[in-house]
């Protein structure tokens, strides 16, 4: 649907608080704030979900564990589509990993700035107070909610606490010693990101300056060390934080049969390696086979999700049909009933969940890491670009849920075939990946009675917390 008429913007008149989310048009973004959506709708405050057309479908059939459908109290505003032609396909034989073709789209979401301006303004007119939150990458966009006297705003950072902490730290130029040997093996941000996103980056944080707090995709938890360190005067500026993740339900509802299910359901405890590398990178051919050759010698069990990287407009392809690569190699890894080949959108709460699962190489994409740290499996990460390196230093060297596939200096050489039968022995086949898989379990069972009423409660009490404050 459109954007609501004022008379429509209140269905309850018992309503005094409406909430605005302001994502970011780039899956990892879209996907956190509708599971977030979800949380705030859950505490009885209506939520208004804005985006393009495009991007509200996007969010909307990609979601997983739940069906935004169901969710009576959230408001899709689709707000006119960006032009297509803006992103350009995806090349994997670039040079830096980074998606630089999404970047147009990434540069065209600042148009959307009058038109939230003018939904902030009619829900102004009509609710008491309007909460503003925005993903840090909008900021520039939800700006205009300072003129409105009852709206105030929160940015939401879609990364983990150590890789922004660290992130600001280095920044300021290390204001404060940090008494731990594992800094030694941090890894560098050099090649994370284009020039041109930088750019548009620090662009949006003139704007974030004018927001009351933050919000985070995590949990103390997990990442205790780091939120405690952002909530340092020289990090927070006195700003206050809520650590509010995960983000994905905790306890995935099937939404259909999916094919992997079933395929899963035959399969033995802990047998099986996901294998899904996000949404903006695409494998040349070559390292797709060094992949596949490497999973052949292994005999490994997998599910491979293997697609092409998003466009700005995922609708204007087909998706589904457009990797074709390799496929002799694919075939001879998945021979004999070892794999399953995904080309279609995955179920990837759902593959996490299931007993079958004993382990997720991954791109270490923060949405990836939080859904599998949720589910107790441990990761083997092969980091593409952004904050991914840095979460892979998360996984691995501070939690001990994981092992670092690529190593981010040697992230321009091809990773061969005998590099990932190795990492994938080291996971799936030997004592220390056992021990990966005993932490990860635990940790996950941690962090699912933190937002467990009948648990700890630790997020839970995060959650009714900010909820409070916003409500106050």
């Amino acid at each position: 649907m459109g954007t609501l008429s004022p008379s429509d913007l209140r269905q309850n008149s018992s309503e005094k608080v409406v909430v605005v989310m302001v994502p970011f048009p780039a899956q990892g973004h879209l996907n956190q704030l509708l599971h977030l959506s979800r949380l705030i709708t859950n505490h009885g405050l209506p939520v208004h979900y804005v985006t393009t057309a495009t991007h509200s479908r996007q969010a909307k059939i990609r979601v997983h564990g739940w069906d935004p459908l169901t969710a009576t109290n959230i408001h899709f505003h689709e707000l006119s589509s960006l032009p297509s032609f803006l992103s350009p396909p995806p090349n994997p034989n670039k040079n830096e990993n980074f998606p630089t073709h999404l970047q147009p789209s990434f540069n065209a979401s600042t148009l959307l700035r009058r038109p939230v301006a003018d939904l902030l303004r009619s829900l102004s007119n009509v609710y008491d107070r309007v909460i503003v939150i925005h993903d840090s990458l909008m900021s520039y966009v939800v700006q205009d909610f300072i003129s409105l006297p009852n709206a105030e705003s929160y940015a939401f950072h879609s990364v983990s606490a150590c890789t922004l902490f660290f992130f600001i730290w280095e920044r300021m130029g290390k204001p404060f010693g940090i008494e731990s040997d594992f800094i030694k093996d941090l890894p560098s941000i050099d090649g994370c990101f284009s020039l041109e996103f930088v750019k548009f980056v620090h662009a949006q944080h003139e704007y974030t300056k004018f927001s009351t707090g933050k919000i985070y995709n995590t949990s103390y938890v997990i990442e205790k060390p780091f939120l405690d360190f952002l909530a340092r005067d020289e990090i927070s500026k006195g700003k206050t934080q809520w650590a509010l993740g995960p983000f994905n339900p905790i306890t995935a509802e099937e939404q259909s049969v999916h094919d992997s299910l079933k395929w899963l359901d035959k399969q033995d405890e802990n047998s099986i390696l996901y294998i899904s590398f996000g949404t903006t990178t695409s494998f040349t051919e070559e390292q797709i086979r060094e992949i596949a050759t490497g999973l052949d010698k292994m005999k490994q069990k997998f599910i491979w999700v293997l697609r092409e990287a998003d466009r700005g407009d995922i609708f204007e392809v087909d998706i589904v049909n457009s990797v074709n690569r390799s496929e002799k190699m694919i075939e001879n890894a998945a021979s004999g009933g070892n794999g399953l080949i995904v080309r279609d959108w995955a179920p990837q709460l759902e593959i996490l969940k299931h007993p079958a699962t004993g382990g997720f190489l991954s791109h270490c994409g923060w949405n990836s890491c939080m859904e599998s740290i949720s589910m107790g499996v441990p990761i083997a990460a092969w980091p593409m670009h952004s904050d991914q390196p840095r979460n892979a230093f998360l996984v691995s060297k501070i939690l001990g849920i994981g092992l670092v596939v690529r190593d981010w200096d040697k992230r321009d050489e091809l990773v061969s075939s005998e590099i990932v039968k190795m990492a994938v022995k080291r996971l799936m086949g030997s004592k220390e990946g056992d021990e990966m898989r005993r932490r990860a379990a635990e940790m996950g069972g941690k962090l699912r009675r933190s937002v467990d009423e009948g648990g700890d409660g630790i997020g839970t009490a995060q959650l009714d917390s900010f909820v409070a404050h916003i409500t106050r």
